[in-house]
């Protein structure tokens, strides 16, 4: 990279990061350059400071109107891309707009225009069609997991929202997967594009591929015996159908499993409180849809387990980014039935396991969630749930965990030999002068 602006090495430093990587540089530079680009790089590899970076000083030029949009195919990909640019500290407004979430606060958001808008498809177009965001400020369009984003479900909203944004100047598409053929309403013109998937060997590395054979047309107590088998390390299992998520789950929980689940048609606040405990070590399994292959970034996911058989090998691709990111190491188990055949994408050499024949359920985690129903809104922080905890609860700092402050709620993790304890203790005092429920999170 050419000389760095002023602003990079702390926005660099509040990430705890020295330096960026090669597609990191390469898209800095490529931006400046060109006014279309498609990059094309592995899950995990970084992309979302490599779209992000090249956006602040456009957007600083003109911080009181909206210069910038970024389209993403899920909420909480939308919500990850918010975190790490507040996390940046840039003293930039950054609003935040998806489904699941009360449009009335984006609303209030929306009426002194942020420098950077995020969302979805469906809520960015129902803004647009109400008037509440300022379009023709908008000269840079991006499309994060873009090949997601402009399937046959999302295309008519993508051409009603980028129909709507008349001065576009420059268009960033994104992807850990290329796409065949890009609809024509994108745009394009000319695309410059950086490809980093081609170096198979650097995408690979630290990703092993296994395959179980299952006895069973139904797998449940194959994959009860594997996760028995990983033990307490942090798994991922995927399943094709929400119904069968649900199952699964169940299943897994009266064999003494502990684990969570998580897919579309959920609740917010309970995606909320399933992602939190598998983050925080309440869970070490998460079983899930796609709808988790695309935009969590959870530190440290030691395995992924194909439970049903990914129906591309593009989804194959985005279940495995999940693990091995950025240098770690991670494992992905594919379970085969008796009537399954080896789907062409997976390696002909991926190795074949066994399992021991006795199972024995893993030891349960030392952690759990409590809920607090406080926020952001009520002005509730990290500190003050920290401060009430350890003055109120008798907790010392070592019991308790990861902290998450949502708008109208917090999840926050304790030691679980504590948590009943700490619940009698708090169960009448009050938070920042306000008696708020707080209780293990369903």
């Amino acid at each position: 990279m050419q000389q760095q602006p002023g602003w990079l090495k702390d926005a660099l430093s509040n990430l705890n990061i020295k330096a960026l990587n090669p597609m990191q540089e390469a898209a800095l530079e490529a931006t400046a350059k060109h006014k279309d680009l498609i990059l094309l790089s592995a899950t995990g590899s970084g992309k979302t400071l490599a779209f992000l970076l090249p956006l602040v000083e456009q957007l600083k030029q003109n911080p009181t109107v909206t210069t910038a949009i970024i389209i993403v195919p899920s909420r909480e990909l939308a919500m990850q891309i918010e975190t790490v640019f507040k996390s940046l500290q840039l003293n930039l407004k950054v609003t935040c707009c998806y489904g699941g979430h009360k449009r009335e606060i984006e609303e209030n958001n929306l009426i002194q225009a942020p420098a950077l808008l995020i969302g979805t498809p469906g809520r960015l177009a129902d803004h647009i069609r109400r008037e509440n965001i300022q379009t023709a400020s908008i000269k840079t369009l991006v499309l994060d997991e873009f090949d997601k984003s402009l399937e046959l479900g999302f295309q008519e909203e993508m051409s009603f929202i980028i129909g709507s944004l008349p001065n576009i100047e420059q268009r960033m598409l994104t992807s850990a997967t290329k796409m065949e053929e890009i609809p024509a309403f994108v745009g394009l013109q000319q695309p410059y594009t950086i490809d980093f998937l081609g170096s198979k060997e650097e995408n690979d590395i630290g990703l092993a591929i296994q395959i179980l054979q299952s006895e069973e047309k139904d797998k449940i107590e194959t994959l009860f015996r594997l996760i028995c088998m990983l033990g307490n390390r942090s798994t991922i299992v995927f399943c094709n159908h929400r119904e069968a998520v649900e199952r699964t789950s169940a299943l897994l929980k009266e064999r003494d499993i502990v684990n969570v689940f998580y897919h579309g048609a959920m609740e917010q606040r309970d995606r909320d409180a399933a992602l939190c405990k598998f983050r925080n070590g309440t869970s070490n399994v998460l079983v899930t849809t796609d709808l988790a292959a695309r935009g969590l970034d959870i530190a440290n996911i030691r395995y992924i387990v194909h439970y049903h058989l990914p129906h591309t090998e593009d989804a194959f691709t985005h279940r495995n980014g999940r693990t091995a990111r950025m240098e770690a190491s991670g494992t992905a188990i594919v379970i085969l039935g008796p009537d399954e055949t080896m789907p062409a994408y997976i390696p002909a050499d991926a190795e074949e396991i066994t399992l021991p024949e006795k199972a024995e359920i893993p030891e349960k985690p030392k952690w759990t969630t409590l809920f607090i129903a406080a926020g952001k809104k009520d002005k509730v922080n990290k500190i003050d749930i920290v401060g009430f905890l350890s003055n109120k609860g008798d907790l010392k700092k070592e019991d308790i965990g990861l902290i998450e402050v949502k708008d109208f709620f917090a999840f926050v993790a304790v030691k679980k030999i504590k948590a009943n304890h700490t619940l009698n203790l708090i169960k009448d005092e009050k938070i920042k002068g306000k008696k708020v429920k707080i209780a293990v999170a369903k």
